[in-house]
Parts: structure tokens; sequence; C-alpha cells
């Protein structure tokens, strides 16, 4: 985990989102807690829960970039999932128990592919032997008795050269048209079975999958391939040689325990809302909620890599609350929930810095994306701000959706440029005030319009 002060980590977050302090202290506080945690000494470590956060407002605002890009910071194990997939066990759907199922799925991902970094130098080797010996066959004088291919003893010296000639070719890249025949493997399909469970329903068909593939040996087919693809394929086949697969396990299931953050969205959905009676989808959602409730407050999920303990699993959970609210979900629930947020309704000079100042802020993702047409796009500032008006115009008056409307004001805004780019002879393009407001006017002034459209 990144030993970055609290202050350190809203900065970072600055870079990609705009305002909403509140919240961004509240998770680097959080995140911070788990670095000071791992820092105190075990018997009180384990004692040590994590905060867990409830953040409140209306879609578009952050709520969901905030936690991404925490975990980013964290190099942990992030999944986001929304609340609403769930249902109450016995019911058609999720059980609660299948996020964290995917989480160490995920946490397993993410340490297999830092193992294939760690070993990536001798996969790289072994890969252009591998392929030395594809591009220059070793000849039957070289193959002893006993079937065994060597290069270095049984090599005549003229043969050692060839193989050496290639090896520079290949370093330089002079063999790229080249191509290969070599064998491949194939995904294997696995027999059509019903499963009836109740439970780990999630786990069953991937379970099953690993059983058929140490029951079946894998198919192989010989395709011939370009050299540089050929050396790709030999060298994640000798990096997954190289991984050691019960340490990348344990390793995941570790940092799923300790560093996992999960990100429950619409938690909302599964308020029970007061007064409308006990009954129906209010019993569902109930049940969804105590479903939920062993897994937030800390308990062992069997998953098919072994057991995992969700105890110091960070959670944290968003909804617009709109027509409900954090008091309606269950008292034991709420109580999980310590630290609650509320993100507040962009306004007309957020969304101007959204357009400019983040990272990865639109107006710089457009620009990239139309100069690989070679098209030169300029943005002035008074129609940066005059988009920023009608954004916040738009969602006064039709459905506040955030900062997703930005994307929609400018993909209308760029349709014609984008479409006649390959082909336009003007490689300069400068949106103007007037220019937005002759593209977008109409829309916005007609509510009905903005309503479909915008």
């Amino acid at each position: 985990m990144a030993n970055l002060t609290p202050k350190e980590i809203v900065e970072q977050l600055d870079h990609y989102i705009i305002g909403q302090a509140d919240a961004k202290r509240f998770v680097a506080v959080a995140l911070r807690n788990r670095w000071r945690r791992q820092q105190v000494a075990p018997p009180l470590r384990d004692e040590i829960a994590p905060k867990n956060i409830i953040m409140i407002g209306p879609t578009g605002v952050g709520k969901t970039e905030i936690a991404r890009r925490l975990a980013n910071l964290a190099q942990s194990p992030f999944l986001k999932i929304e609340a609403s997939k769930f249902t109450e066990v016995g019911y058609v759907g999720r059980d609660v128990e299948s996020m964290i199922r995917d989480l160490t799925e995920i946490a397993i991902a993410l340490v297999r592919e830092e193992a294939k970094q760690g070993v990536e130098e001798k996969a790289a080797a072994y890969a252009e032997e591998r392929l030395l010996d594809l591009l220059v066959p070793v000849l039957p004088s070289s193959v002893h008795l006993t079937g065994q291919v060597s290069v270095d003893e049984g090599t005549p010296p003229v043969q050692n050269q060839t193989r050496e000639k290639f090896r520079g070719m290949l370093r330089q890249g002079k063999l790229a048209e080249r191509q290969v025949e070599m064998e491949i493997a194939q995904a294997q399909s696995m027999p059509m079975i019903e499963v009836f469970s109740n439970s780990g329903i999630d786990d069953v068909g991937s379970g099953l999958k690993d059983v058929f593939a140490k029951m079946f040996p894998k198919k192989t087919k010989k395709r011939k391939v370009a050299v540089p693809e050929a050396l790709r394929i030999l060298q994640a086949e000798e990096a997954d040689k190289l991984i050691d697969e019960e340490k990348v396990i344990k390793l995941a299931i570790q940092r799923t325990e300790q560093s996992g953050i999960i990100f429950l969205d619409e938690i909302d959905k599964i308020a029970s809302r007061q007064g409308e009676g006990q009954r129906g989808a209010e019993v569902s959602r109930e049940g969804v909620q105590r479903d939920l409730l062993p897994i937030v407050e800390g308990s062992i999920v069997n998953t098919k890599y072994g057991m995992v303990r969700t105890d110091h699993i960070l959670f944290i959970a968003s909804g617009a609350f709109h027509t409900c609210k954090p008091s309606d979900l269950i008292p034991e629930l709420q109580g999980r929930f310590p630290i609650r947020v509320e993100l507040t309704s962009l306004s007309e000079q957020d969304f101007y810095r959204i357009l400019t100042e983040p990272q990865n802020a639109l107006i710089k993702q457009y620009i990239a994306l139309l100069a690989t047409e070679g098209i030169d796009l300029h943005f002035e500032e008074a129609a940066i701000r005059e988009m920023a008006r009608i954004c916040a115009l738009v969602n006064k008056k039709t459905d506040n959706i955030g900062a997703r409307r930005l994307h929609t004001i400018m993909e209308r805004l760029l349709e014609d440029l984008s479409f006649n780019a390959p082909g336009r002879s003007e490689k300069s393009f400068v949106v103007t005030a007037e220019y937005v407001n002759q593209q977008l006017a109409d829309i916005s002034q007609d509510e009905d319009l903005s309503r479909f459209i915008l």
C-alpha cells in the first residue's frame, strides 16, 4: 500500500475529481487508517475495524470516481457492484457472498500480473530460445539416442552460428514479417451441466471449469503466426510456468482481506421505505440488507481458493436517497457505516473546471482523439464557459445527471466534425461560443428535446 498522508491522498484525488472536499477528506482518512492499523501491534491490530462510509448525493457528482481512484492509489483490489443486483437467499439472483468471490478473483489477477512482471526477463529469455528452436530447427545429427536435444554439445558449430545470427536479427526486429508454425492451446468448452444449488451458485461454474481442465488434456492446434506474435505467446507461456500459483493465491487472499475495497452503489434501492408496509418488494429489500450485514460486520466466505475473512475489507456505499434516507436502512446495517458524507450538486463553475482542469478532462480527450485524424482542435474560453452554462441549465430543467451530461453535450457538439474528420481538408478547427450556441441552443431551450437528446 502506498504510504500517502491524508493531505497527499486528497491532492492526488484533486487531479481527477473537482470539488467534493468533504468526501475526499473522509476517504483519505479511511485509507490512511489502513496504514496506521498495519503499524499497530498484532493483538490490537485485529480489533481495529475499518470505518465504512456512505456517500449521499445525486448521480454524476463523483461518488464512484472517488472510490475508484482511491483503490488505484492504494493499489488495492477494488470491486464496484450495484446493491440492487442482490436478492435475498432463496430468490433468483446473486447472493451477497458472490461479491467477496469476485473481489478475490480481482486480487488474484492483480497479484498474478505483478508476479509476471517479476519474471518478465527470465520468461523473455526462455521464450527467445523456444522461438529460435522454431526458426532454426535442430538437425537430426544433434539428437542423442535418448531423444534429447543438446544445442551446446551436439549441435554443429555451423548451426550454432546460424542460431546466433537469427538471434541478432530477432532482436533487431528484422524477422517481424516472417511467420512460424507452432502449437497453440485452444480454449476448452465445458459440457452443459445443470446444477441445483442455493448457495455459492456463482462459484459452481468456475469450479466445474477447473475440474474439467484437470480431467481433459489441453487441446492444441498448429497455426502459422508472425514472429512478434509467436514471441508474445511463448513469453506468456513461460511466465505462467515460472509463477508460483500457490504463492499468488496466498498473497491475493491476504490482500483481499487486508486492503480490499468494495463500492456498493445504489444502496438506497434496498432501503425499506417507511410507511409502505412490510410486504412484497419491501420484505425482499430488508432480506438483502440482513444478508449483507454479516459480510459488512465481518465473516468468513468460502471461495474456490479457500476461506476469505471480510473483517477488514473497506465498504464504501453510495446512493442518491431521493425517496428515502440512510435511517431507512435496518439499524444494524446503519451501525456498520459510521461515516456519512453528503456530496453537493455541481454548479456551472464546477462544470467549467471539470472540462478543463482534471488530467483526464473531456476537452483534453477530444483534442487527443481528433489529433489522430490530423485535426488540430481548439476550444475558446468563451465556448467552454457556454458549454458549462448549457450543462447546468439542462440539468436544472430536466433530470440532474451531473457531469455525465457533459459527455452528451460534447458528442452532440462535435458530431459533425467527428463524422467528417477523416476526409476533411481543413485540418484546424476552433470551437467558439457562437458555434456552441448554433449546435446546442435550440435543444437546450426546448425542454422536451433536452429530455430526450441532452
